[in-house]
């Protein structure tokens, strides 16, 4: 595999973000979410959300010039979710008492379980401590619960998101210490 490379994504990269959030949720978790829950999330629940990438908290990795992924931190109140749901949301937090949110990680298919997400989340984690946090937490879809265990993230509980076609998505929310 071609070394990666991560960037800061940017308002023009919004198209290839929606491509490739569909290409991960379609292709990596339909064995934990059916495909009308996964229909109604795409652009709610999993989505863009533009304060990450105005913020320039949100990344893309590349590998041989193809984008392989995204995810970034927050230091905004929102856990997860598209505009539709974190413009309600963009009240900022304290590093001394919040934690910083680990949001919105995709992975391409053909990109899959070869370390992206992790090169991803310790770029993150890094950010988030640099500027003054302690502590990151973030809301895991049931796919990404181990990915998130073996970096060190606990569960702190499980919740039931609505979605607008009346189902609901399995959530954990997780945290960890910096």
């Amino acid at each position: 595999m071609t070394q990666p490379t991560i960037r800061n994504a940017t308002l023009g990269d919004i198209d290839a973000i929606k491509d490739l959030i569909e290409k991960s949720v379609h292709g990596l978790q339909a064995g934990e979410y059916s495909k009308s829950q996964r229909d109604a999330a795409l652009g709610t629940v999993f989505g863009v959300d533009t304060n990450l990438l105005k913020d320039q908290t949100y990344f893309i990795i590349e590998v041989g010039g193809k984008i392989a992924g995204c995810g970034g931190w927050s230091y905004r109140k929102a856990m997860f979710g598209a505009d539709t749901l974190t413009s309600a949301e963009p009240e900022k937090l304290d590093p001394a008492n919040d934690a910083a949110r680990v949001r919105a990680f995709f992975i391409h298919p053909d990109f899959a379980r070869r370390g992206l997400g992790a090169v991803i989340l310790e770029h993150c984690e890094n950010a988030a401590r640099k500027a003054g946090f302690k502590k990151c937490a973030l809301g895991a879809t049931l796919t990404g619960v181990p990915f998130y265990e073996k970096h060190g993230y606990k569960e702190i509980e499980k919740l039931e998101t609505p979605l607008p076609n009346g189902e609901t998505l399995g959530i954990v929310m997780m945290d960890k210490p910096l």
